[in-house]
């Protein structure tokens, strides 16, 4: 196995982990609902980029609604 011939110094070490800092994501406020979101993504909360709805996002009591009305639905079809 290659074993390096000399010691590295610890300004080249340093230089060889410059790279790996830790960045956090840059957050802004949406402009349709006002909520903290990620830059360059599509809202959590109200599923708009920019001026165009790209996400449906529905509530939980939508998704409950929903849910009931395809069980009863299906409980006609069998009775």
């Amino acid at each position: 196995m290659a074993v390096p011939k000399k010691r590295k110094t610890s300004s080249r070490g340093k230089q060889g982990r410059a790279h790996k800092n830790v960045v956090a994501p840059s957050l802004g406020k949406c402009p349709r609902c006002g909520s903290t979101k990620i830059s360059h993504t599509a809202c959590e909360v109200c599923g708009y980029y920019g001026d165009k709805k790209v996400l449906s996002i529905e509530t939980k009591l939508e998704k409950a609604a929903k849910k009931k009305a395809k069980s009863a639905e299906k409980e006609k079809t069998e009775a």
